[in-house]
Parts: C-alpha cells; structure tokens; sequence
C-alpha cells in the first residue's frame, strides 16, 4: 500500500478555500483494482526513530470512544464526549452530536483542535480538513435521525483519520447506508471503527453489509456491548477472521495489518 507524506504543519482548510490537503486514501482507492500495492519511505518525513516511525497505537476508552496515538505522539480522541478520557489531554478531538455520549459542548479549553461533525447552520455540511503534526484528519458528512424519528440531513460525520499510510474510519452514528458517493469520499479504510447496537444506529443486516463493503483489513466493534456484539459477529463467514482481545488496545503498522480481513473486539466492548 501506499505510503506518501503530508507538509506537516497545522493547517485548517474552510469552506471556499482553493486546495484541501491531498488524501491518499482516496488516491490510492481511485487507482483501485489496478493498483500495485507497496510500503516506501516518504523523504519528507522528519527523522525518527525506525523502531518508532511506522506505528500507530488504537486504544479503546468507552462506548464509541478510541484514543489513537501517532508516531510523533500527537493524540486524537473520536466521539469525545468529555468523560471518557485518556490520561493525556487529546491534541485533536472528534465530536457527533447524534446522541449526548458522542459529544460535548463545553469540551476542555486546552484541546487545540475541536471538529464537530455537524455545522452550525442546518442541514449544511461540516467540512474539516485538518493536519495536525503527522496526522491529517477529514470527515465525511451523513444524516442522522433524530429523537423524533426524522432524519436531520447531515447531522453526522464519519471523521478519517491518515497517518503513517494507514486510513483509519470512525462511522461515528451512522443511521444509513451509504451511498456511492459516500464511498468514493472516503476512499480506502485500512481500519474502521463500526457502532454494533442492532438498531439504535443500523441494524446489524445493514451494518455487515457496509463493512463487506468497505473491505477493510481490521473493524473495531464499538457503542455496545453482549449479545448484540455476538448478533454483529454470526452476519460473517469465515472469510473473516474473528477475535476476541483482553487489551483494550493494539499497535498496527502498513506491514502489520493482517492479510485477511479481521474482526477485533477489543476488551470493554
């Protein structure tokens, strides 16, 4: 798989602004299925250490709340909802206002970069793309459904998350399927991180067949818990692998992500 370097510095792009950050999940997932996977070194990357310049550690905090720490050690936090915390303060916090437990208003005033996945002005897009150190995050705007029942037109955000050649995708609350457009959005997702409720966001059906979809090498069940986890889990077959951790986090790589697809229930979920 590709692996291609960012200008690493703080960069927000608005909405009007003439050229976001390039994203090479798209890039690579466009070239798709012709493309020759393979690992290189971007020269631009500052010098760190090798043992250390390729890994990305994912640490579950809590309902749909996932640490994710890079090679610099620049921390991310999704679906931050101001109590599930790590015990460092998140450099970039990622929020869904679908449900209380995704989000917060009043968020610690040291987090240096807050992205909503919903905009200020109904029914309009949030839009971010954010490079922070060697991470560059964007999202892709959804539809949630309220308490009511209607659907609020892109209230949501699935928030990706590139470092170190790897794409990462939180689906935040997602309500829908998706759409081609959707997919074509996102790109390629290495690993992505899937609520497991049976119906509160999509009901389990609905759910396994966006992740076959997606194809990515590792999912991340998450906001549940039990018995609906063991529902997600029987929609596969064996072309997936299935495991059940005891850490409630991993270290990956673009060398170590697992050949074929992998199921991994991290503990606390």
């Amino acid at each position: 798989m590709v692996l291609a370097g960012f200008v690493f510095a703080q960069e927000t792009q608005m909405p009007g602004s003439p050229r976001p950050p390039v994203s090479q999940c798209q890039l690579v997932a466009e070239a798709l299925p012709s493309v020759t996977f393979a690992s290189f070194s971007a020269p631009q990357l500052p010098a760190r250490p090798a043992a250390f310049a390729e890994h990305v550690t994912i640490t579950f905090l809590g309902h749909s709340t996932f640490q994710i720490t890079t090679p610099e050690g620049v921390e991310i936090a999704t679906d931050y909802n101001g109590w599930l915390r790590s015990a460092r303060l998140p450099d970039v916090v990622t929020m869904n206002k679908a449900h209380s437990s995704h989000y917060t208003l009043s968020p610690d005033p040291g987090i240096a970069n807050v992205l909503h996945g919903w905009s200020d002005v109904p029914g309009e897009k949030a839009l971010h793309n954010v490079i922070v150190g060697d991470a560059y995050v964007r999202n892709v705007a959804t539809d949630i459904r309220s308490w009511g029942g209607e659907f609020e037109p892109n209230g949501n955000s699935i928030f990706i998350f590139e470092v170190a050649g790897l794409c990462i995708g939180h689906l935040g609350h997602l309500h829908h399927e998706l759409t081609d457009a959707h997919y074509a959005e996102i790109g390629r997702l290495d690993i992505v991180m899937v609520p497991v409720d049976g119906g509160l966001t999509m009901g389990a059906d609905s759910m396994s067949r966006t992740i076959k979809r997606l194809r990515s090498a590792v999912v991340l069940p998450m906001h549940r818990r039990g018995p609906i986890v063991d529902s997600f889990l029987a929609m596969f077959d064996d072309s997936v692998d299935i495991e059940r951790s005891q850490n409630s986090g991993f270290t990956v790589s673009m060398r170590t992500l697992p050949k074929k697809p992998l199921i991994l229930v991290l503990a606390g979920v």
